[in-house]
Parts: C-alpha cells; structure tokens; sequence
C-alpha cells in the first residue's frame, strides 16, 4: 500500500527536522509504524546545504559546526557512517582576527591545548594557564554532559548546582556563589585580556548562552567550555547528517511524506489520534502524535486551545522567542580564501575553522550583542566559516565558499520593508569591516554574496522569530523548565500527544537530543525496550 493510499499509523511524527528523523527511527526500530510528516520538499529542517548563488559555491544555511558527534547516540545506533556521514575537525576551532594586526586568538582542538596556550601567552600566561586548565576540566566532564542532554531533564535546586560548580572547579578559585553569576560577569572575573573576553563573549552567545541572564555561568563552565574546540566539520555540508538520517528512517521501515503541510492535530476524547493535512487528507494515530514543531504551533495552532486547559493556554502564550538564537546567515563566493593581517603573528587564524571577524574589543562584542538583543542592527560583525578549506567539494575547484552567523533582533522587530533594506545593505558594511582585517577581501575578490534574515528564517523553517531553538534561553525556559514545567517532560496533556523539537528540552542545537528523550518517555509510557546501548550508558 502506498503512502498516499495508507490511512492509519501506529505512530505519526510532525516535521522532518533532525530531531523529528531520529524519533522517528527509534519508533520504527521498536515496532512501531511510523510517518514523517514533512511541510518541505527535503528532510532536515536546519541541518541544510544549499548552492544560492552559484552553482558548485555549497554553503551550510543554518547549521554550521557539529559539536555533538563523538556522544550523539543516533549515530552509532543507526550506523549514520555506513550511510555516508562523515567529518573532519580542523586544529584551529576558533579565532578572532583584528584590524590592527595585533596577535590573533585560536583555540585548537583539545588534543593541541598546548598551541591554545601558546596563542593566549602572547597576551598574558595567567590567563593562558587558566582556559587550558578549566578546558581540560570540562573535557573530562564529557560523559557527564551527554548523559544529561540524553536524559530527561531533572529538577536541580540551586543548592546541587552550587554544589557541582564546587567540586569540579573549586581547586580553581570558582566558588558555588560563581552559579548565581552571569557568564559575562564569570568571563570577566576569570580573564584579563579584552581580546580573549572578546571571543569568549562571541563564543558563548554563538552557543545560545546570553551573556548577561544571571544564574548561567554555570551553564558556560560545563557546556559552552566543552563545546568549545570540539566542532567538527561535516564533509559535503551539513546536509549529509539530514539525508543519513533520512536514509535510516528508510531502511527502518520508516514512511516520509513531504510537501504536505500539518494544519490540524486531531484530538478525539481528549487523545492525539492523528493529523489532518492541508488539502483535507486525514491520516490517522493507532498510539501517538509527536511534534517537531515549536511550542506555539503545536498547542495553539494545531491542536487548539479548546482541547487545552487554561494553564496551558497560558503557558503556550507566555512562552518567549529570541533574542538569544536570533541568526542571519551570510553567503560569499570566493575566490580566495580571507589572509589575516594578524597571521603575521600567527599563521594558523588563516586556517582557523571559526572566526571572529569586526569585533576589535570586548566593548565592542558587548555592545554588539546588547544592540541585537535590544531590538537594534548592530555595528557589522560576524562568526565566519571557509569550509571549503578543509572540504573542497564545497566550492569550484581553486575558490571558496564562505558562510557566517550575524545575530540580529527578533524578526518580528523590523518590517518586511526594513528588513529587505538589511538584506540589500549588510553585507557590504561587514565586507568593509572583513577587508579591514583581511585586505585581500576586496570586491575582486567577492564573486557573489547573499544574507538570509530572520524573518526568511522564519518563513523557510518556520523558526519562530528566527529563534533557531525555539524558544529563549532563560532560567525559567531552561532544564526542567524547558518549555514550561509541567510539559518538561515531552509529554503533553493532551494523551498521546508528545513534543519532540527544540522548544523541548535541552533545546537547540544539532545534537538530536529532543527526539532521542521524547522516545525515551514514549517508550516508557507504552513500555516498550529502552534505546540504551550498554556500552554507553545513557
């Protein structure tokens, strides 16, 4: 029977986002038929590579760098190697460049800490000594970090948090009190040097931890410091992960129904029994519905509030979009990659995986991201990727395809009007700003450039806002909280109803933990096998 004639499943999955893929795969391996209800014409939602402006120029248009792939359980459960996913990570992870030539910044991979080191000495050695030591700490902490993002989430007082912040980096001068902190108060308490503060503010925000939301420094010492050196580069472009997926959800027995858009969830007494999509077609639920879209559209839009409680209702409009995940993704052909004045110092910035490009002060970083926050475009700045550096399948033989990541208010701030003003003009106030650092950057140079904003975000992903996780990252949006108490569990109140995307927790990111925890509460609420490998643990 085909997808079109088929009528009823055991198990009906909203949205083909990576999240959505790997429940997905997880339901069908139990016994569960499945369907993948997909509103595009490709799986991946985020997890996209795309050619938009010259054919043979690839550029990752959301997601960039993989930080999850030596803990993402899917990927060893499925086999995604065996279908075609495979990575590289550069030495230099991350840098910052500055207009004046003055010595870079790089952090390397945690194997080559001593050239992390070395890079930070230049401007002080008590502060180099100190990010090696912390960075070692947190990598050891790497199984503990994965056991918590594949796990569903747990209550931890401020006490315990605290107490944790103590025990593993007490020997360091970093108290229990440094939990109550902001991260840019603990950057700061932690390290003298602008440039350094510089990149670690870009960092961390990058990462979805806002600089100035107090109670998450914590977050910072654990996540951000382990994440950071630990990116990967995916080979082919970030849409490798996506179509490895699709293809396991394949051999699995999975079902994928693209360009159909889900414009209702059918309750019947209270109970998910299925999705209407648009054109009036209803496929219909034997056990459960599960979303990969945002909080909002699923509760208020597809199932409606008079299947909901008051609480609910309350819950779902008071939940917050941006500022802290708002992006817009610049594109550029090249024909050669950018050449630091700072390689002068240190020639690996030209080779560095991630770079900080603009931003010449910690002031200035602040500033920028304040201005974002706040609702203003900032001055130009950017992260920027030459993936083509280490993958040359991403652009024409001999040239260069660059991506970046601008943070920008939330869509909502600016109208239509004004943001095709930001598309039309950005890029050329940044390339000034690039060509300041990098001479080589000129027009010359520049084949052919792009910027994607939030509000194109929005309407191509459906990224509320052009909130890549769907949701602020904030301590009451944040753990067990995440997106709201009561529905922190992926669970809904609506039986059979479950939530499988990034407004759950942990929350944004290419790390598939949102649909690998939804299926670990689905398997416990029909009490079917635990996905648990044993030689992981989690």
């Amino acid at each position: 029977m085909s997808i079109e004639q088929r009528k009823t499943y055991d198990a009906i999955v909203i949205g083909a986002g990576h999240n959505g893929l790997c429940l997905a795969a997880y339901l069908q391996r139990a016994g569960l038929s499945t369907l993948v209800v997909e509103r595009r014409h490709e799986e991946g939602g985020g997890v996209n590579t795309e050619e938009p402006l010259i054919p043979g120029f690839r550029h990752n248009m959301h997601a960039q760098y993989m930080e999850f792939y030596d803990v993402m359980p899917m990927i060893t459960d499925f086999g995604l190697e065996d279908l075609g996913l495979r990575w590289v990570m550069p030495e230099a992870q991350a840098g910052i460049a500055f207009a004046d030539g003055r010595p870079p910044i790089v952090l390397h991979r945690p194997d080559l800490l001593d050239r992390t080191e070395a890079s930070i000495a230049r401007y002080s050695r008590s502060d180099a000594e100190l990010y090696t030591a912390l960075k070692q700490r947190a990598q050891a902490m790497e199984g503990i970090v994965a056991a918590t993002l594949y796990s569903l989430p747990v209550a931890a007082t401020v006490e315990t948090q605290q107490a944790m912040i103590e025990a593993v980096f007490g020997e360091f001068g970093i108290s229990g009190y440094f939990a109550s902190k902001t991260t840019r108060a603990l950057i700061d308490e932690l390290f003298e040097t602008p440039e350094l503060r510089a990149l670690l503010y870009r960092a961390a925000v990058e990462w979805g931890i806002p600089l100035e939301e107090s109670g998450l420094a914590g977050m910072f010492l654990t996540y951000g410091m382990w994440t950071f050196g630990n990116w990967k580069l995916s080979l082919g472009g970030t849409h490798t992960l996506a179509k490895a997926m699709t293809q396991a959800c394949y051999r699995e027995g999975v079902d994928l129904l693209e360009n159909s858009m889900v414009e209702q969830i059918l309750v019947d007494s209270g109970r998910a029994a299925g999705v209407r999509i648009r054109g009036g077609r209803e496929i219909l639920a034997n056990r459960l519905v599960a979303s990969n879209a945002d909080l909002r559209q699923t509760l208020l839009d597809l199932v409606g509030p008079e299947h909901l409680s008051e609480l609910w209702v309350r819950r779902a409009k008071a939940y917050r979009y941006g500022p802290s995940h708002v992006l817009g993704t610049p594109t550029f052909c090249l024909r050669e990659a950018p050449a630091y004045r700072s390689a002068r110092f240190d020639p690996d910035i030209d080779r560095c995986f991630y770079t900080v490009v603009g931003i010449e002060s910690d002031e200035e970083a602040l500033r920028y991201i304040r201005d974002a926050y706040s609702g203003r475009i900032p001055e130009p700045g950017a992260g920027t990727w030459v993936n083509s550096l280490w993958d040359p399948s991403q652009a024409p033989q001999g040239f260069h395809a660059a991506t970046g990541w601008y943070f920008f208010p939330p869509a909502s701030a600016l109208s239509r009007a004004e943001w095709e003003e930001v598309g039309s003009s950005y890029n050329e106030a940044f390339l000034a700003r690039w060509r300041a650092s990098a001479p080589n950057m000129t027009h010359d140079n520049v084949l052919a450039h792009r910027l994607y904003t939030p509000d194109q975000m929005e309407a191509k992903n459906l990224m509320r806002e052009g909130d890549f996780s769907n949701g602020e990252f904030a301590l009451d949006q944040l753990g067990a909280n995440r997106p709201f108490p009561e529905a922190s569990n992926y669970r809904t109140e609506v039986e059979g109803l479950y939530l499988c995307g990034p407004s759950a927790y942990p929350g944004g990111g290419v790390h598939a933990a949102c649909g690998y925890n939804a299926f670990k509460a689905i398997a416990e609420d029909l009490g079917m096998g635990s996905p648990v490998r044993s030689e992981r643990g989690y």
